[in-house]
């Protein structure tokens, strides 16, 4: 008995009062005298009751709960979305749950069936890095759930999505390095089959023909993204014969970023004076680095809040009449230290 959940029936039952009484003295409703309420209220936290939203979902039809899948949590980027997310869905009168991937596609498809079974009424999801098929996801078209993608999505049609403009922000960041008198560009590139890699690269590449400038293979290096893959590419280009070198270095990841800075430090050289640095993301970590780091921010809490919004309208017309639609967010550089030459 020790852990049965209280109920209305409980507090009805304990109070003498009818459960539809207790009801609405839980919602605060004005037919219900205050000395009720308060009577009501007071057994509820001595019981520590909790209201049970997945029954009253089957009652009424409405879960007002909307999925959040993400591939993780840890940095700033998908922190800041759901922290987005959270304040537009709060407004609206939705709770939030959110589940983790871990960058595990099969983590994802169970996530998938986990928020299914809540009966969320819709799902945001930003895919994990190992997803190649997709089709787990006709699970939420079937069941005519709004879907949502931000940031990593889906490159097919009829997907409706909230991205940043990635290319144009690699773009603004490789002629920056340009600009400050860069002529060998490296580029640390993620997995080609998520979007938001694959257009960064081509932001990358398309500066690089922009100012006339070689595309040079061995100066593209791509892995996961993480900062021990920055060190371990660092180091592939410092093996490389002087000549060849780069005197610049433009990231899709913040991450990689860092263990790159460290590496050069590790080598006895310096950022900005002899290579250039510059990243993806704006973590908050990019500020408190030694140079600080250039980076490009990407709107995370606005994307978020986006997502939501667009959410909220397939809601309102129907996933299955809703004509798919693809929000595109502007980036915006952040020059710091890293990657503006100092007076000689």
């Amino acid at each position: 008995m020790q852990n049965h959940r209280a109920s209305i029936a409980d507090l009805a039952k304990a109070l003498n009062l009818s459960p539809s009484t207790v009801s609405r003295a839980l919602n605060n409703h004005t037919t219900i005298s205050a000395a009720t309420r308060q009577r009501v209220q007071e057994l509820a936290e001595q019981l520590n009751y909790h209201p049970n939203h997945l029954a009253a979902s089957l009652r009424t039809g409405r879960s007002k709960l909307l999925g959040v899948l993400v591939p993780h949590i840890e940095g700033t980027f998908f922190a800041s979305v759901v922290h987005g997310i959270e304040t537009v869905a709060s407004k609206a009168g939705f709770r939030v749950m959110i589940c983790q991937s871990n960058e595990d596609v099969e983590q994802e498809k169970s996530n998938i069936d986990t928020l299914i079974n809540a009966q969320v009424e819709g799902i945001l999801v930003s895919l994990s890095r190992t997803t190649h098929d997709t089709r787990h996801f006709e699970k939420v078209r079937k069941r005519g759930l709004p879907l949502v993608f931000f940031d990593r999505m889906l490159e097919t049609p009829n997907v409706s999505a909230v991205v940043l403009d990635d290319y144009q922000g690699a773009y603004q960041a490789t002629t920056h390095l340009i600009e400050q008198g860069c002529r060998r560009i490296a580029h640390f590139a993620g997995p080609q089959h998520l979007n938001i890699y694959r257009n960064r690269r081509l932001g990358y590449l398309a500066a690089l023909r922009t100012y006339g400038l070689p595309e040079d293979e061995t100066l593209i290096i791509t892995s996961d993204m993480k900062l021990a893959d920055g060190t371990a590419g660092m180091t592939q280009l410092l093996d490389l014969p002087p000549e060849q070198r780069p005197d610049g270095l433009f990231s899709a990841s913040d991450f990689s970023l860092v263990g790159a800075l460290q590496t050069l430090k590790a080598h006895g050289l310096r950022v900005p004076e002899d290579v250039l640095l510059a990243g993806f993301s704006n973590e908050i970590f990019t500020s408190f680095t030694e140079p600080r780091l250039t980076s490009v921010d990407q709107r995370c809490e606005q994307m978020g809040q986006e997502a939501v919004r667009l959410f909220l309208e397939i809601l309102e017309v129907g996933a299955a009449a809703f004509q798919a639609r693809r929000v595109v967010l502007p980036p915006q550089l952040l020059p710091r230290e890293s990657s503006v030459r100092r007076p000689a």
